[in-house]
C-alpha cells in the first residue's frame, strides 16, 4: 500500500456515517476487513443507480454501437485516472475512486437533454440539477437496508460530490435538503480526493469524447488538428511512429493526451500544496483555493479544447435533433405521470404525494432514474411511437 500524505483523507478519522449501523443491540459487525471508504465505493458499486449507469447517455443517446461509452464506462475510466492521481499524490484511492464512480449517478436519461427537460418540468417545483440528485439518490431513493433509506455513506463521501466542482454557495432544493440531514460545509472546498476527481472527470471526457466522435464520424482529423493542444500531441504521435498510417495513431493521440494533462496535473498540485503549507485534510477545506489543478498554460489549452468540442460534437447538428427528441420523450412522460400517476410503475405509484413540490419531485424521481431505453419504451407504451434520429 503506498504512503499517505498527511493531507489525504483518512478513514480511521471519518466525521461517520448519519445513521448509526447496529442490528438490534450489538453493533453491526464489519462484512469483510474493510475500512469506512472502501465500504462507500462497494455500496456504490453494488446500487441500483450504478448499474443502470450502463444504459444512460455520455455523449450518443441509446447508441446502436456497442464501442460507444456510455456513463458506465466513462464512470469506470475517470475511476482509473483518478485512482493513478491519488496514489501519485498520497491521497486515499478509495475515497477518490468511490467519488468518481458516483458522480455521475443522478444524470437522467439522455443526459442534458433529460436534464433540461425536468429542469423545465420543476419549473414551479425548485428546479432539477444531476449533481443535486446524485445526492439525493444517494441519500433517499436508494433503499437496501431496513432502518433507513439511503446508502447511509461518510461524511467524506458526501461532502465530496457535493463540492467536487467546488465550494457551493446558493444549492438547490435536493442539496439543501441533503445538507439539512448531515451538514456538509458547503461553502468550504471539499478534500483533495474530491478535487482529484472532478478533474478526472474532465481528463476523461475531454480525450474519450474525442475518441467516440472520430468514431461517429462528427469528428475529422483535419478538425481536431485546429486545436493547439491536439495538434501538439498528433506531431509528437507521428514522431515516435513515423511508419504507422494516420488512422492507427488515433488511440496514440487520446493515450497520450491524457498522460500530458495527468502529469500536469500532478505537478501543479504538488506546487500547490508545498506552497500552500497544509498539513491536514481540514488544512485542504479552509486553505480558500483549490490545491489541485492544472498549470495556466494546460488550463487554458483544456479550455480551447472544451469550446472545440461544444463547437463540432456537443452541438452538431445530429446531436441537438437528438437532444430535441429526448427533451420531447422526457417531456412527454412527465406530463403523463402528472395527470395520471397510476401509469408508473406499481412502488412509485403508490407513494405519490398529495401536496406540491412533493408531488413533482417525485415523479421527476421516477423518470431520473431510468435509462435510455426505458424511456423510450415507456414513451412508445403511453404515448405513442416517436421518429429518433439516427443514433437512437
Amino acid at each position: 500500500m503506498s504512503v499517505r500524505a498527511p493531507w489525504a483523507s483518512n478513514p480511521a478519522r471519518s466525521r461517520g456515517r448519519l445513521h448509526e449501523e447496529q442490528n438490534g443491540i450489538a453493533p453491526q459487525p464489519v462484512r469483510g476487513p474493510r475500512d469506512d471508504f472502501q465500504r462507500d465505493r462497494d455500496r456504490i458499486i453494488h446500487s441500483i443507480s450504478f448499474r443502470r449507469l450502463r444504459h444512460k447517455t455520455q455523449v450518443f443517446m441509446a447508441p446502436d454501437g456497442d464501442h460507444f461509452r456510455v456513463r458506465l464506462t466513462h464512470s469506470l475510466e475517470v475511476a482509473q485516472i483518478g485512482r493513478t492521481i491519488a496514489r501519485v499524490l498520497g491521497l486515499n484511492e478509495d475515497l477518490t475512486e468511490a467519488l468518481c464512480l458516483a458522480h455521475d449517478i443522478g444524470h437522467p436519461p439522455f443526459g442534458h437533454a433529460g436534464e433540461d427537460a425536468l429542469r423545465a418540468a420543476l419549473a414551479e417545483a425548485g428546479g432539477f440539477d444531476h449533481n443535486g440528485h446524485t445526492l439525493r439518490t444517494l441519500t433517499r431513493i436508494e433503499r437496501p437496508y431496513p432502518r433507513w433509506d439511503g446508502l447511509n455513506l461518510t461524511w467524506e463521501t458526501l461532502e465530496g460530490l457535493a463540492k467536487h466542482n467546488g465550494p457551493v454557495r446558493h444549492p438547490g432544493w435536493a442539496l439543501r435538503a441533503a445538507d439539512a440531514d448531515f451538514p456538509l460545509d458547503l461553502t468550504s472546498h471539499a478534500s483533495l480526493e474530491a478535487q482529484v476527481a472532478a478533474l478526472a472527470d474532465d481528463i476523461a471526457y475531454d480525450n474519450h469524447d474525442i475518441d467516440d466522435g472520430l468514431r461517429a464520424g462528427l469528428l475529422t482529423l483535419d478538425q481536431l488538428l485546429e486545436v493547439p493542444v491536439v495538434a501538439r500531441g498528433w506531431r509528437a504521435a507521428c514522431a515516435r511512429f513515423p511508419d504507422v498510417a494516420p488512422k492507427r495513431l488515433a488511440s496514440e493521440l487520446i493515450r497520450s493526451q491524457i498522460g500530458t494533462m495527468v502529469n500536469d496535473l500532478i505537478e501543479e498540485t504538488r506546487a500547490r500544496i508545498a506552497a500552500s503549507g497544509v498539513t491536514s485534510a481540514d488544512d485542504v477545506r479552509q486553505a480558500g483555493v483549490a490545491l489541485c489543478g492544472f498549470s495556466a498554460t494546460m488550463r487554458e489549452e483544456e479550455r480551447d479544447l472544451k469550446r472545440f468540442m461544444y463547437a463540432n460534437l456537443y452541438h452538431h447538428p445530429r446531436q441537438l435533433a437528438a437532444a430535441e427528441a429526448a427533451h420531447g420523450i422526457v417531456a412527454g412522460l412527465f406530463a403523463v405521470y402528472r395527470d395520471d400517476p397510476s401509469a408508473m410503475s406499481p412502488e412509485w405509484a403508490e407513494e405519490v404525494p398529495n401536496a406540491e413540490p412533493d408531488r413533482s419531485r417525485h415523479i421527476a424521481d421516477f423518470i431520473a432514474g431510468m435509462t435510455d431505453r426505458y424511456a423510450i419504451s415507456r414513451y412508445r407504451a403511453l404515448i405513442g411511437d416517436i421518429a429518433l434520429p439516427e443514433g437512437f
